[in-house]
């Protein structure tokens, strides 16, 4: 986890300019640097580090001897670049996973160098030689990235929005701050005065497209066909590989555990994987919520199944409350279940950075929009209806759950990992016949615990468990997060300012004293950048009028 920033053609003091870099430095603990271009004296390059690999070299914008007019600042890992520096004869010159990108580039081109990329990443790579700047970032988003153009061609580029809010411009009136769409790439011309021009915004990958990087992948072609126990066995193979290939680090590894299926699976597979590299440390791992709150007690057994270094944070609906505030400038989001779900990550990643010496983080974010996790699902009025849908949720990750782990982890200056996302992985699971994939018996998942309830990996009660949102197992049934959440909002926000929510806020309006709470914050916080939440995240084909599954006529709680 890195922080990156960029400008090209500023009409204002650099200097000046640099200290919007300094609002994204929890992002990069370890070391920072700014770097003016040869030639072009208005462009720069700002880089907030965590060492992750390479101590000595991995300070950037990354330049080499070979390629002295290319110029990278990236923010990411590169799983594969050891594999592509083998099958195309690279010559590297230090051990940074990103050098992989200078190679790619200068003899593929920019749209092949990104489709070859098995990793997460945002990048923005300069060509002095032939004038052209390119942005990209991985495809769902996992590593952020925003921009800022104006009409007259000044660019800036930012791992987080807040560092592009006050730069300075020449235009009149705001300029946008936008999201990076993930899976594409852009190309700009780069004129002599530092200002450009962009000529082609392009997808290089779909989450529903096999990796063009399989082709060179260590795990090979998997066995054809969708007979059950082919499928169950191919699904195995390529999660075991996902968490594999996510060892790369010279930092201690550590796996977030809410006693979920999907952060079990995660921990289980890599504690395993642990001990068969020989990692010289145990695999910590590390639940939050309050004592009787079910994802802790869960997580508990989990832990003691699997063998891990197990810690508990105990958390309280007062902490929760006193950190919504910061969790919202974290976010840079109003959407309310995602700031629900982001206050524990964030309180856990705090204690994370403060108390143990773990960086790279696992989580297992992902697996419900792929596997069709979310109880409403259940409701889904066809297979193809549910497959679609699923795919509407990958893409939509970067805006919400993607989202709320990258920027929790990042404000404690650790780095997620996120297995299920991997390329391989989602996209062999979306090929599969729409009726495998939908919930089965009553339970959601199916097709994914099946594939896994021969192995002994983690506890049976584990791999059936029931669904439950991260924010709701914080507290138990008897009274959730939420309940606790809206009884204090309920003196803090009026009746009458409700009703007049849709005139105070006509995008997207709060229809909760919850939203309209959270709205005030982020408005005070972001003023006038509503477009950054899109929409609201919400269930489909129930009616609903909280995103919460514990609200949901068809949720069932476990019995104790």
């Amino acid at each position: 986890m890195c922080g990156i920033w960029a400008v090209f053609g500023s009409d204002a003091c650099l200097s000046v300019q640099c200290t919007s870099a300094m609002k994204i430095a929890h992002r990069g603990p370890d070391a920072f640097r700014f770097e003016n271009v040869n030639s072009y004296t208005n462009c720069c390059f700002g880089f907030h580090r965590l060492a992750i690999v390479d101590q000595l070299y991995g300070m950037q914008p990354l330049r080499i001897k070979k390629f002295p007019y290319l110029w990278l600042c990236y923010n990411g890992e590169i799983y594969n670049h050891q594999r592509l520096k083998k099958v195309f004869e690279f010559e590297h010159q230090t051990k940074v996973d990103g050098e992989v990108l200078l190679h790619l580039y200068e003899r593929f081109g920019i749209k092949e160098m990104a489709s070859l990329l098995d990793g997460v990443f945002a990048f923005v790579l300069l060509d002095t030689a032939n004038r052209k700047v390119f942005i990209g970032r991985d495809t769902y988003g996992v590593r952020p990235m925003f921009k800022l153009l104006t009409d007259d061609g000044f660019l800036a580029i930012c791992s987080e929005a807040k560092g592009l809010t006050e730069i300075t411009h020449s235009m009149s009136s705001p300029v946008k701050v936008e999201a990076f769409p993930p899976g594409h790439f852009e190309v700009f011309n780069l004129k002599p005065s530092g200002k450009v021009e962009s000529v082609q915004l392009d997808r290089f990958h779909s989450c529903v497209d096999e990796p063009c990087h399989a082709l060179y992948d260590s795990l090979g072609k998997l066995p054809s066909g969708f007979q059950l126990e082919t499928v169950k066995s191919n699904i195995r193979r390529l999660f075991e590989n996902a968490v594999k290939k996510r060892l790369m680090a010279n930092r201690r590894i550590g796996c977030l555990l809410s006693g979920g299926l999907d952060s079990s699976l995660v921990a289980a597979t890599l504690v395993k994987l642990a001990k068969q590299e020989e990692l010289k440390y145990p695999v910590q791992t590390f639940a939050i919520g309050a004592e009787d709150s079910p994802d802790v007690q869960a997580a508990r057994k989990v832990a003691a199944h699997i063998g891990s270094e197990h810690h508990e944070v105990s958390f309280t609906p007062e902490e929760g409350i006193k950190a919504v505030e910061e969790v919202i400038f974290h976010l840079e989001c109003y959407d309310i279940t995602t700031i629900r779900a982001s206050v524990g990550m964030y309180l856990v990643s705090k204690y994370i950075r403060e108390k143990t010496d773990s960086v790279v983080i696992f989580s297992g974010e992902g697996s419900d929009e792929l596997t069709q996790g979310y109880i409403y699902f259940h409701k889904a009025p066809s297979p193809k209806a549910a497959a679609e849908d699923s795919v509407r949720l990958l893409k939509e990750l970067y805006l919400f759950d993607v989202l709320r782990a990258d920027r929790t982890t990042a404000a404690h200056g650790l780095e997620l990992r996120v297995p299920f996302l991997d390329h391989r992985f989602t996209a062999y699971y979306l090929s599969l016949p729409e009726e495998m994939r939908v919930p089965k018996d009553g339970v959601e998942k199916f097709l994914l615990r099946d594939a896994f309830a021969e192995e002994s990996l983690i506890p049976d009660e584990i791999l059936w468990r029931r669904k439950e949102a991260f924010s709701d197992g914080l507290t138990s049934v008897k009274k959730s997060w939420y309940t606790c959440l809206q009884e204090y909002i309920e003196s803090e926000v009026n009746d009458s300012d409700l009703e007049m929510a849709a005139k105070t806020f006509p995008f997207n309006p709060p229809k909760t004293k919850e939203g309209f709470y959270f709205r005030q914050i982020f408005e005070r916080l972001y003023p006038g950048r509503c477009e950054w939440t899109p929409h609201y995240w919400m269930p489909r084909w129930i009616r609903a009028t909280d995103p919460s599954a514990r609200t949901l006529a068809i949720y069932t709680p476990d019995q104790d």
